[in-house]
């Protein structure tokens, strides 16, 4: 290897300059555990890829992995993987389009972004993700504007708020598509976050004596507070009854249950038969006409709100699931696939190969890519 270039592109790599296809290169060698190359490697090689490329990626965060995937060996790995990587990177003079990483090839499947579509109330569809920002329509002297980081703004006019104009029955809904986010701030000022697969709708005024939304999908909610108007979020056969407080409903139908995750304040989770309250920290289970309460990890629940996957005692199946709205992919499952669950963390700005080789560090999983396709085999 010659180690002018070798130590050229650790430098654009720490630096931060390396193209896309470079630092996808680089990331991606850093997940691959392989060592059949170690003799290839000299002393002073090995120790500049340790000080130098680990520290940073170990400062981006591109993963976090636990304990019980063996992290020690990983990290040894990755040094030699990233290294051995800049002398097959250097000798193949850039060339290489696409880095074979066990079945996995590293394509064009990109992470999912802000992408909604708008229904008025007279039938218009807008696509958010192509119209410019600023002023969409005007309903019941309500503005509706789009603004620069994904979020559908609807603001009350010092007219409307005097005049308390009905807008009852006039309904606007917003879906996200797969590998779609948004965010849409009601006339109340309640903030509505939307993951992938999602579909909210509400009222572009409220009115009366209540404040009530319907939501399929996964919103996270954080409610104006308002003594004389409940906030109500309608789910498959729940209702969740709020004043003003934050929370999360996962409603999506290819889970088993409707989860409410209370982050702060008080809600009331009710079915036709079931009353349950729930208390910060806690999260209600309801399937069919039963609620169960349990306590939970908030941080994780709230993951994809932030920005990330995470993975803390989460089965396979419903980690793919997760996979498949985000990356807007089939998941298919060939033979017997062990019944495992995960540790660690991912962002979800990743590239899907990224996220595919973390879990696939647990034994008793792989994947192969094949288009839009994900197969996961034993």
């Amino acid at each position: 290897m010659e180690d002018e270039i070798a130590k050229r592109l650790i430098k654009k790599y720490n630096e931060g300059s390396c193209t896309p296809e470079e630092k996808q290169l680089l990331e991606s060698w850093y997940l691959k555990a392989a060592s059949e190359n170690e003799d290839e490697l000299n002393e002073l090689d090995y120790q500049n890829a340790k000080r130098e490329i680990w520290a940073k990626i170990s400062s981006e965060r591109p993963v976090q992995v636990k304990k019980r995937l063996l992290v020690p060996a990983i990290a040894a790995a990755a040094i030699l993987v990233l290294t051995v990587g800049i002398i097959f990177f250097v000798n193949q003079k850039y060339n290489k389009t696409e880095l074979e990483v066990g079945a996995l090839t590293v394509n064009k499947i990109e992470p999912g972004g802000n992408k909604a579509f708008l229904t008025l109330a007279n039938g218009r569809k807008i696509s958010l993700t192509d119209v410019e920002n600023g002023e969409l329509a005007e309903q019941l002297g309500i503005r509706i504007n789009k603004t620069a980081d994904g979020q559908l703004v609807y603001e009350v006019s010092a007219e409307t708020s005097k005049t308390g104009t009905s807008g009852e029955s006039v309904y606007n809904t917003i879906e996200t598509p797969l590998g779609g986010q948004y965010q849409v701030k009601l006339n109340d000022g309640t903030k509505v976050w939307l993951n992938a697969g999602s579909r909210l709708r509400y009222p572009v005024l409220f009115a009366g004596n209540e404040r009530k939304v319907e939501l399929t999908g996964e919103g996270y909610f954080e409610v104006t507070h308002d003594q004389k108007k409940p906030f109500k979020v309608v789910s498959a056969e729940q209702t969740v009854v709020v004043l003003g407080t934050r929370f999360n409903v996962n409603n999506y139908q290819d889970e088993p249950a409707v989860k409410t995750t209370l982050l702060e304040g008080s809600v009331r989770v009710t079915t036709n038969q079931l009353t349950k309250l729930l208390k910060p920290g806690e999260q209600a289970l309801q399937s069919g006409k039963d609620i169960k309460v349990t306590t939970v990890d908030v941080e994780q629940i709230m993951a994809w709100h932030k920005g990330d996957f995470a993975f803390e005692g989460v089965a396979l199946k419903t980690i793919m699931r997760q996979i498949s709205r985000w990356y807007n992919v089939d998941v298919v499952y060939q033979g017997e696939i062990a019944d495992v669950e995960f540790g660690g963390s991912i962002s979800r700005s990743k590239n899907i190969t990224e996220v595919l080789k973390v879990l696939e560090m647990t034994q008793g999983v792989n994947f192969k890519l094949e288009g839009r396709r994900v197969l996961v085999m034993p």
